[in-house]
């Protein structure tokens, strides 16, 4: 879709549809591109396996206490 300034101004609920709609809203200004409206993204639901850090310690033998620990300890044991 393309819109003028004066379109921003007197057509919003016309914009905002076609953002709803999923589409790009080109702005112009005296007939030449000053910027483009994209719509925003929805949240994507991703699952806990498919983050880099899940599996990271598989060969860890210890419990996860003992990691809690480990990682919660001070940086200088005294």
């Amino acid at each position: 879709m393309k819109a003028s300034i004066v379109d921003l101004r007197y057509k919003t609920s016309d914009i905002l549809k076609a953002l709803d709609r999923n589409e790009t809203v080109t702005v112009l200004y005296h007939g030449k591109i000053k910027g483009v409206i994209k719509p925003a993204r929805g949240k994507t639901v991703s699952k806990v396996k498919d983050h880099p850090f899940f599996g990271m310690t598989k060969d860890y033998e210890g419990t996860v206490l003992e990691e809690l620990d480990k990682l919660r300890k001070p940086r200088h044991d005294l």
